[in-house]
């Protein structure tokens, strides 16, 4: 009973060297940031999926888009990443379309374009922030839990150099100890690695379908601005 109780997770770990157990610390925290990033993204990106699907239904519903636009500028917040692409470009048509009135329809729809597509930069950077922590965390945590391990290991054998006889009751606590530490990396990474394909994922479809509404929405005012 003993030994269960010697061997115990817990017990290893407060056992472990300072430089393994810094290594776990390390590891939790990089754990704890990776939970915090993968819930509150998995958030943004069901909110934004959302907003940017009731956007959808409310620009083809066939209402006046003069009426949407100022519907969408009074709470912008609430209509979400497309919709505020689609008032960026409508308030630069307005204005283009008054500074070149009679003009060529390709200056009138210049404004807009460039306006869209620095609104849709914007919203790409919001929408993908916090992802390169994920992707960074699933592929360098395996690598700091394997360093804890080697240590440990290292550490374990220097200690018998002081005993007479090495028996594996000597050995397998350090040796257990070690191993946690690569237990912990991968328990930091796998979670990170899961949530970056997903969520890489679906910012590639909203990006998708942020190109297609830029390029159906000019098209829409190339037939008025004519």
């Amino acid at each position: 009973m003993q030994a269960t109780a010697d061997m115990s997770i817990l017990t290893l770990i407060l056992d472990a060297s300072i430089p393994v157990q810094l290594i776990m610390l390390i590891l939790v925290g990089i754990s704890i940031m990776s939970w915090t990033f993968i819930f509150s993204k998995r958030a943004a990106l069901k909110k934004a999926e959302a907003q940017t699907r009731r956007f959808e239904d409310d620009f083809w519903s066939g209402g006046d888009l003069s009426m949407l636009q100022q519907a969408v500028a009074s709470r912008r917040a609430e209509h979400g990443p497309l919709a505020r692409i689609f008032d960026a470009g409508m308030n630069e048509f307005v204005k283009s379309r008054r500074n070149h009135a009679g003009g060529d329809v390709h200056a009138v729809l210049d404004g807009p374009r460039r306006a869209m597509r620095a609104a849709y930069q914007r919203e790409m950077d919001a929408l993908e922030s916090n992802l390169n922590f994920l992707a960074s965390a699933g592929s360098v945590s395996p690598y700091i839990g394997l360093l804890g391990t080697v240590w440990g290991i290292m550490h374990a054998f220097v200690g018998l150099a002081n005993v007479q006889q090495a028996t594996l009751a000597s050995v397998a606590p350090g040796i257990a100890e070690a191993l946690i530490a690569t237990a912990i990396g991968l328990f930091a990474a796998i979670p990170a690695v899961v949530a970056y394909n997903r969520y890489t994922h679906d910012v590639d479809r909203l990006s998708i379908r942020f190109d297609a509404f830029v390029d159906e929405f000019l098209n829409i005012l190339q037939r008025q601005g004519r």
